[in-house]
């Protein structure tokens, strides 16, 4: 077969008018060539770290979606369903992704559970990462998420990141704000990328120390704008994420956007499609074509350099998106989940006041950080209650593996002025979080996800709205579309109780993980993760 157009040869930094022809799955010839083509082809893109159940999708719906925005490929960490369902859950993924004709490269979770301050369902030690990482289907260790374990040598920790090196496979980063002597001995650890820097200063010094950069634009976590300015310089060693996707985002763009963001900035296209869709390639030793004679037929045509509006994608020379079509089939597969906690009564979300004060989550919007403060507490009849009028909230942590008492917090920035809403999508142990303005509504919200073994609901003082997640209580069994429509109904349902945030169910779901400073909650209670440990909620 062949294709005509204006083709983009990122390496050498030219585009010429060529064929490419290309056969059983591979390309055979380009050829400089004149033709009257105005579109422009070029190698697909290439998210280089993304949580494929952050998008309420399985793999193969996932992938029907994705190809509709060039992409070709993920780096894909599935610790999501790992910390639900351990290596079982990683073989589901993998599995269901090879049904389609899409390029997932999955990774082998090294946080499971993130932490042992949490509830997971299940734990993957270094035995398992070695079974893992034996299995060419896994491509890397994926983001070592406790790196107080690597600064202080913690044994199993260490393991498995020798066995990374052992089986050659690249080490993910995941430290947030590690700076100087400690950032140093991380790195000196084989660990190789960081997707989580949120200033200028904290990426530039994590690339003049040898690290790889993503800069992540996600449904929650948006580090697009403090980070891109340093793509010029450092385009080699820079790469895009999404990190977490929701699928009504996912309907609209992918890493094509952040392409034409980063163009509309006046940036040089050839080091911008270097980052999409040269480096995640060379870093992960991943099986995708570069647009090359003897690559894999995977590329792209795109109608301009300007926007990359995706005309047709191109996979192992497979047509699988053409001119506003999906070629990729939906698949069957069976339903995963471990659920087992029993409902709960209004009774186990009252906390008794017993001081004036208490410490209180402060959720930023487009940020997995957040501030600790100290705040005067509600009060009444001799309990601690939600404040609508202040904005401080109630939140609760209900474990999904265990019948157990639900940890209480208190959050600000959710901005509710009426009912609950709650989510069994929890990163990293996927326990259910709700936050709500009464105890009855919380309890409410979180009654209507356990009679549903999972999913992300908002009730009011007159309507329940649910979307269920019946694969590992994260993910859909529908396709993208129908989840992307319900997302949406929920995500404006939220935002009519009067919450600002712009993503309020992905927000909510990130103010459990502990490995993001700075107060979180989790099922076994309130926690700095500046110093990796719990703490009152009363002070």
């Amino acid at each position: 077969m062949k294709l005509q157009g204006n083709i983009v040869d990122i390496p050498n930094k030219r585009i010429f008018k060529g064929d490419i022809t290309f056969e059983n799955g591979k390309i055979v010839a380009i050829v400089e060539k004149a033709n009257d083509e105005n579109h422009y082809i070029l190698p697909g893109f290439v998210d280089a770290h993304i949580h494929i159940e952050s998008s309420m999708l399985v793999p193969s719906e996932f992938a029907k979606l994705a190809v509709a925005h060039g992409t070709v490929a993920t780096v894909s960490d599935p610790h999501e369903i790992a910390n639900v369902l351990g290596v079982e859950g990683v073989r589901f993924m993998i599995e269901n992704g090879k049904k389609v004709p899409f390029k997932f490269n999955f990774g082998a979770p090294s946080c499971v559970p993130a932490t042992t301050f949490e509830s997971a369902g299940a734990v993957i030690d270094s035995d398992a990462i070695k079974t893992l990482l034996e299995n060419p289907d896994i491509k890397y260790l994926t983001e070592m998420m406790n790196y107080p374990g690597v600064l202080f040598d913690d044994a199993e920790v260490m393991k498995k990141i020798a066995w990374a090196k052992h089986y050659n496979k690249p080490i993910d980063g995941h430290a947030p704000d590690l700076r100087g002597d400690n950032l140093s001995k991380y790195i000196r650890a084989g660990i190789t990328t960081d997707h989580e820097c949120f200033t200028y200063e904290e990426a530039l010094e994590k690339l003049q120390k040898g690290m790889k950069v993503l800069i992540r634009e996600g449904s929650a976590a948006k580090n697009f704008e403090a980070l891109i300015d340093l793509l010029p310089e450092h385009f080699e060693n820079m790469m895009f994420c999404s990190d977490d996707k929701h699928p009504d985002d996912l309907i609209i763009d992918h890493i094509n956007k952040l392409c034409a963001r980063a163009i509309a900035k006046g940036m040089d296209v050839f080091k911008v499609l270097q980052a999409a869709c040269i480096n995640p390639v060379k870093h992960y030793n991943l099986n995708v074509g570069l647009l090359q004679a003897g690559d894999a037929a995977d590329f792209i045509v795109v109608e301009d350099l300007i926007n990359f509006k995706t005309v047709q994608t191109y996979i192992d020379g497979e047509l699988v998106f053409d001119k506003g079509k999906s070629f990729i089939e939906t698949v069957s597969f069976e339903n995963l989940n471990n659920f087992n906690t029993n409902k709960k009564n209004v009774e186990a979300f009252k906390v008794e006041a017993l001081k004036e004060k208490i410490r209180v989550i402060e959720a930023l919007e487009g940020q997995l950080v957040t501030n600790e403060l100290i705040e005067k507490a509600t009060i009444e009849n001799g309990h601690l209650i939600s404040n609508i009028e202040t904005d401080i909230l109630k939140m609760t942590v209900v474990n999904r593996y265990n019948d157990n008492k639900p940890a209480i917090a208190f959050i600000k920035n959710f901005g509710l002025k009426e009912g609950a809403i709650a989510s069994s999508v929890g990163h990293d142990s996927h326990n259910i979080i709700a936050v709500g303005v009464s105890d009855e509504a919380i309890c409410k919200a979180v009654n209507l996800l356990i009679e549903n073994k999972g999913g992300i609901c908002a009730v009011s003082n007159s309507e329940e709205k649910i979307l269920p997640l019946p694969v590992a209580g994260i993910m859909s069994d529908k396709d993208g579309k129908t989840v992307g429509l319900q997302y949406a109904e929920l995500d404006a349902m939220a935002k009519s109780l009067a919450s600002k945030l712009n993503a309020p169910y992905m927000t909510l779901s990130f103010m459990a993980l502990l490995v993001i400073p700075s107060l979180k909650l989790s099922d076994q209670g309130l926690f700095n993760g500046k110093d990796f440990n719990f703490v009152n909620l009363q002070t």
